[in-house]
């Protein structure tokens, strides 16, 4: 097994030891087929190994004990345990001794449709089409055999969330492999942990209207873990928030619904288009968390000109993004924060009435802080992202009283490549920058804020104005400060200038050979 790489500063979702070596097996056995389609055969899968190792466990338990009156074939002894109740057909050990039959398909929808059946919470979630005609069943088979060999859903696994860890770096695979369709249902983790770390989410509702596979309500979860000793929460990690979300695509819902139930989260996750059919319409959030689709232009906004989420202006019908950003608002409670993504156009587009939303918004003093991230961090799109960070109330007596003022952070010379096509922000990234937000708001124990030129700064609202409402962090907080080298300017330049003499002379050197040879092969004029 790989080792993992524990250090916090050279830590990014890029580090991985059995994750990449599953999913090397599993996409081996892809074949022809289609990543989107081939996410749901194998997600599906380990999400069945792991309710059935957690209950074989149990089941063994019950077994040692038929004689103080144990009976393992009663649900209600799994049920107590939250753990899944397995019915016989759909335990992995049955499959996999079934996994080279031909009818291996069928016995695999039997299977889900019986944890269905014997799982409310699991209604109308896993995927039951494993025995159509264009699955090949060989690959099938072997598929299960070799899922069989990752212990995920046992004690050990649940204790290192190998399942959680393993669900979640195939997420990010097929959405690479996806390419822009991937990012419909997968935020990068280190994105999510950032925007997380920002607004700590201890305690009370939180939301996320276009939900995807539910990566927000996960990393706040586990946030609340990792925290959970000295915040004053007494470790209650499930008990102290109320989950809330929303999701369009069908099969990117069941994905979303899985990925809370492996975890033991429980969550209202709603089907259907936020903006048309809002699932959750009387909702006040403690703190909302969302990565909309960027710049959606069919959006159905002309249906919806006169709607009452529409406080700061309507939305063009051209583009959602400021739709969302209103729905948002909306769905804030009084003392409410919101951390979410948007393409970096939202901070300054003055197109279609955006800009005088955005004016609206500053001049009501909800814009709490904006972030530029670096390049390369999205699957779905090259488009260059922002983060924005509103609040309800910024005299709350919770921080100290920042009305009139916007923090500016630039952290697009942050992060580093994951891979040749991607970044990733690094735990210390992360650290760095969520600090200065929360020494900035006036945290307890989050030291001093101070403004540094090319990263950060605290601009009162007339600054903004003078601006013309527009949010990029670069024209706030100027260019970094270059250490001086001690060279006197007119010595500096003479060198230079003789460098580049010197490498002009050797360049028409070389120039003059190319010629040379090329003249000798009969090629010049």
């Amino acid at each position: 097994m790989a080792k993992r790489n524990t250090g916090a500063s050279e830590a990014t979702s890029a580090n991985v030891g059995y994750e990449a070596q599953l999913w090397q097996m599993a996409d081996a056995l892809r074949g022809s087929m289609d990543a989107a389609e081939y996410k749901h055969v194998v997600l599906g899968l380990i999400f069945l190994k792991y309710i059935s190792d957690a209950f074989e466990e149990q089941h063994a338990k019950l077994n040692a004990d038929k004689a103080q009156g144990a009976d393992p074939e009663d649900p209600d002894e799994y049920r107590a345990l939250n753990i899944f109740w397995v019915p016989p057909e759909a335990r992995w050990s049955h499959l996999r001794a079934q996994s080279k039959q031909p009818t291996v398909g069928q016995l695999v929808d039997d299977a889900m449709a019986g944890v269905e059946r014997d799982n409310p919470a699991l209604k109308s979630v896993l995927p039951k089409d494993y025995a159509r005609p264009a699955l090949d069943k060989e690959r099938l088979g072997q598929l299960i055999d070799k899922i069989s060999n990752v212990a995920v859903g046992d004690d050990a696994g649940r204790a290192k969330d190998v399942l959680g860890r393993v669900y979640e770096y195939f997420l990010s695979q097929f959405a690479s492999a996806e390419g822009k369709k991937g990012g419909e249902f997968y935020t990068p983790r280190c994105v999510v942990k950032l925007l997380v770390e920002m607004i700590e989410p201890f305690h009370g509702r939180v939301y996320d209207p276009c939900c995807g596979s539910s990566g927000m309500f996960v990393q706040s979860v586990e946030f609340i873990r990792a925290h959970s000793k000295g915040n004053g929460n007494g470790g209650r990690a499930k008990a102290d928030i109320s989950i809330y979300g929303q999701e369009s695509n069908y099969t990117t819902w069941r994905l979303a619904r899985m990925n809370l139930a492996i975890r033991g989260i429980d969550g209202q996750i709603g089907h259907g288009d936020t903006f048309h059919n809002d699932r959750h319409p009387d909702l006040k959030a403690d703190f909302i968390l969302a990565n909309p689709p960027f710049n959606i232009s069919d959006w159905g906004g002309e249906r919806l000109r006169d709607d009452k989420r529409w406080q700061y202006g309507a939305p063009p019908p051209g583009n959602a993004n400021y739709a969302w950003v209103e729905h948002i608002v909306h769905h804030l409670a009084p003392a409410g924060v919101a951390g979410f993504v948007l393409a970096n156009g939202s901070m300054s587009s003055n197109q279609s009435g955006e800009g005088e939303i955005r004016k609206n918004l500053i001049e009501a003093d909800l814009v709490d802080c904006m972030i530029a991230l670096p390049g390369q961090l999205f699957y779905s799109t090259q488009i260059p992202a922002c983060l924005w960070f509103l609040a309800r109330n910024r005299k709350n007596g919770k921080f100290r009283d920042r009305r009139g003022q916007v923090l500016f952070i630039d952290a697009r010379k942050l992060g580093r490549m994951a891979d040749r096509t991607h970044k990733d922000l690094t735990d210390d990234d992360i650290a760095r920058i969520a600090k200065t937000y929360h020494a900035w708001r006036g945290e307890q124990h989050a030291g001093e804020y101070a403004d540094i030129a090319g990263f950060c700064k605290s601009a009162p609202r007339e600054e903004v104005r003078k601006h013309g409402h527009v949010l990029t962090p670069g024209r706030y907080v100027g260019a970094e400060v270059v250490e001086d080298d001690g060279e006197p300017f007119e010595a500096k330049m003479q060198r230079l200038t003789a460098t580049l003499r010197e490498q002009q002379a050797e360049a028409a050197k070389l120039d003059a050979a190319i010629g040379a040879n090329l003249m000798e092969l009969g090629y010049g004029e």
